[in-house]
């Protein structure tokens, strides 16, 4: 793979992707295998490629903000399942959803034409 393609891959690539992939399957794998310690490893590997591809495209304040609230994301997951007694899996889906929906109007969504 050429540098030209890798970098067209890699910008094209939805960062909503990566962080919907983290928050969702770092559940999965947490549950799945019983080891919460590689659901983690999941999540912060979806968060650092999610990162990763905020950074580049909005710099380094909109990467913040937007990790923050992935984390904030995860926090809220664990309250609304222990907490509020919500099914782990609505919780988990709601708060992905809301990630990616967030990710993708910050740092995703084409530049407007108008």
């Amino acid at each position: 793979m050429s540098t030209t393609t890798l970098a067209r891959v890699q910008t094209r690539f939805p960062s909503a992707v990566a962080a919907a992939v983290g928050l969702a399957a770092g559940f999965g794998v947490a549950q799945g295998t019983g080891v919460r310690a590689l659901g983690g490893i999941v999540f912060a590997a979806g968060g650092l490629a999610a990162g990763w591809l905020w950074y580049r495209r909005r710099g380094a304040a909109v990467a913040a903000g937007l990790a923050v609230a992935y984390v904030a994301a995860f926090v809220l997951a664990h309250v609304l399942a222990l907490g509020v007694g919500w099914p782990a899996w609505l919780a988990v889906g709601l708060v992905t959803v809301s990630v990616a929906a967030l990710s993708w109007a910050v740092a995703d969504r084409p530049a407007s034409t108008l």
